[in-house]
């Protein structure tokens, strides 16, 4: 299997953690994790195989550092590779905008193979931007504000579904 790159953006540290425990499932030596606000495109670009991670803030706003870096990719930029896309979001307070974030990845990376849809089964909030038409989310969606006992096991169940597909 190729190097996967996991990026990451956090203000409170809950996305990093995630991708800490994305990577020791995944096998440590073979991943390359780093701060979004501290990588370049290129750096992202690099990697054929991607895990991207993001919070949602406010309202269903990006995430800032991810935020500041969106626009410098294009669609295209994608195209050949394989991501994964993690959301973490706070399903009680934004119920109506919950891990809306997560969307915003998708519109960038969607000319690639995205890989690691989740079902929406066991959440409990009224409205996302990051459900597809088929009714699933985007990718793993984390709740570490209302739902932080589930998050090991959907972490684990999802690196199981992942796997395979990175090359």
């Amino acid at each position: 299997m190729k190097k996967i790159g996991i990026f990451y953006g956090t203000d409170s540290g809950n996305a990093r953690d995630a991708a800490e425990n994305i990577a020791k499932l995944l096998g440590e030596d073979n991943i390359e994790i780093k701060d979004i606000a501290k990588a370049s495109k290129e750096e992202v670009l690099n990697f054929e195989n991607l895990i991207l991670v993001t919070s949602t803030y406010g309202c269903g706003d990006l995430q800032g550092d991810w935020e500041d870096k969106i626009d410098s990719f294009n669609e295209s930029d994608f195209k050949d590779k394989t991501i994964g896309l993690v959301g973490i979001g706070d399903s009680d307070t934004y119920s109506d905008t919950f891990c809306d974030s997560l969307s915003y990845l998708y519109e960038k990376t969607k000319s690639g193979n995205i890989i690691g849809k989740t079902s929406s089964d066991g959440y409990d909030f009224s409205d996302s931007k990051a459900i597809l038409d088929s009714g699933e989310f985007m990718g793993l969606v984390l709740d570490y504000d209302n739902q932080e006992e589930l998050n090991e096991e959907r972490i684990s169940n999802w690196v199981k579904n992942i796997t395979p597909s990175f090359k």
